[in-house]
C-alpha cells in the first residue's frame, strides 16, 4: 500500500498498481493495529543453495532425473550433461552456467541425501555384445 500526499491510496502487488482508493480518515483516526503495519519492508534474503550442483545427463526423452523424480529440460538438450542444483523450494537447471529451466521441487526432501552422495550420476550401463 502506497499513500502519495494527494489523498489516494494506491495498492500494488509486486510493484504492479492493482487498486486506487480516496482515504476515508485522516492518519490521526487510524486503529493503532493499521499503523504497526506502516513499517518499511525489509528485503528478503536470496534463497540459499542447498548442497552442491550435480551432474546429470539428459535423457533420450528431455528430462533429467534428479533424487527420484524427473524434470523437464528440452529435448534440444538431450544427451548433453547439466548441473542440477536445489535453490529454496526450486529445482534449477544449469548448462554452462546459463539457467536453462526452473522448476517447482517436487521430490521427496529425504530423497535429496541419496542424490547429492553421487554427484556424477550413476555410471552408464555397459551393453553385451
Amino acid at each position: 500500500v502506497v499513500e502519495p500526499e494527494d489523498g489516494l491510496i494506491g495498492i500494488y502487488h509486486r510493484e504492479v498498481l492493482v487498486a486506487t482508493h480516496a482515504r476515508r480518515h485522516s492518519v490521526e483516526k487510524e486503529p493503532a493495529v493499521w499503523q504497526k503495519h506502516k513499517k518499511p519492508r525489509q528485503a528478503k534474503e536470496p534463497p540459499k543453495l542447498v548442497g552442491k550442483p550435480v551432474i546429470r545427463k539428459v535423457e533420450p526423452s528431455g528430462s533429467v532425473s534428479f533424487a527420484g523424480t524427473n524434470y523437464r529440460v528440452g529435448n534440444p538438450y538431450r544427451g548433453q550433461f547439466v548441473e542440477v542444483s536445489v535453490v529454496g523450494d526450486t529445482v534449477q537447471i544449469r548448462l554452462d552456467g546459463k539457467l536453462l529451466r526452473t522448476h517447482e521441487a517436487r521430490h521427496d526432501r529425504e530423497k535429496e541425501h541419496g542424490a547429492f552422495a553421487v554427484p556424477g550420476g550413476r555410471p552408464p550401463k555397459n551393453k553385451a555384445s
